[in-house]
């Protein structure tokens, strides 16, 4: 029996923003994986609940008329990597879903409850940023759209203002040609294991040489960060071994990680060059074409 003060379930997104404002000391609980522990552990600060699990209005994957994806905060991991759409669009999303835990917490946890946690280790982070994810979040007095890249403001803290909900994740039109995406994670355990270091990367390429690079990386700084020294150094660089050395030195000065029981500092600094040459290469091999 989970020690509630108040219970509130929310029907539809317009009645959730209402109760929590009027109820502003309470926390959403979607999937339930992280608001679940808090309420086992009695912490005080989760006793007062407004439940948005299932709302239909958070669920589902569909494209947009202008050829993006639109995807529901509520939509859990499974339909991430079950949905033909984010296989097809958002490679590096549906590996990360794959990334998660086990089928079970899959089942249930949510793609916003795993940003809106603020975790640095949250894996959906990392190809959020590279895909450059635009936020749909509303409140009672209406909706506003934000950035992903500048979301997470802290260890467990994000850019969201009381009374405000995550209701969606908005995806720009992907490039169909000379474009290719990755996903790596490194985790101690393969399953039910919290990131040691995430990585993802997004590559365009052009008469070969690379028109762009994004990377980024979790659990290399108190946030998720896209890593722009290291794109820098990537831009209009030829596909050659000697570039992808560039790169991985170039990164060093993005990245900002501690030493934690998990693992020390620089142990997760070499892990962050060794991952920032894997992810990028199978980026490169996942636009059909090979590093030099």
């Amino acid at each position: 029996m989970f020690d509630f003060e108040s219970y509130h379930r929310a029907t539809g997104i317009a009645d959730a923003t209402a109760l929590l404002a009027q109820h502003p000391q309470a926390r959403l609980l979607a999937g339930g994986t992280d608001v679940l522990i808090q309420l086992h552990h009695h912490n005080a600060r989760y006793r007062h609940v407004v439940d948005i699990h299932g709302l239909a209005a958070l669920r589902g994957i569909e494209m947009t008329d202008a050829g993006g994806l639109r995807i529901g905060s509520g939509t859990t991991f499974t339909e991430l990597i079950e949905s033909p759409l984010v296989r097809q669009h958002l490679p590096a999303l549906s590996a990360a879903a794959a990334s998660i835990a086990g089928p079970q917490i899959r089942n249930v946890a949510t793609y916003g409850g795993n940003i809106c946690n603020g975790a640095t280790s949250a894996d959906s982070a990392t190809p959020s940023l590279i895909y450059d994810a635009t936020l749909e979040i509303a409140s009672a007095s209406g909706t506003r759209f934000t950035s992903v890249n500048g979301f997470h403001t802290g260890p467990g803290s994000v850019a969201l203002e009381a009374g405000e909900i995550l209701v969606a994740f908005h995806f720009p039109p992907q490039p169909t040609s000379g474009a290719g995406s990755a996903h790596f994670k490194y985790a101690m355990r393969d399953a039910m294991d919290i990131a040691t270091i995430g990585s993802a990367a997004r590559c365009l390429i052009k008469d070969g040489k690379f028109d762009e690079l994004r990377l980024a990386f979790g659990v290399a700084a108190p946030t998720p960060i896209r890593c722009l020294h290291a794109e820098q150094a990537a831009q209009g660089a030829p596909l050659t071994q000697q570039t992808l050395a560039a790169i991985s030195e170039a990164v060093l000065q993005d990245v900002s990680p501690r030493s934690s029981w998990r693992a020390a500092k620089e142990f997760r600094l070499h892990l962050i060059q060794t991952m920032t040459r894997k992810v990028v290469s199978e980026a490169v091999e996942n636009a059909g074409e090979k590093l030099q």
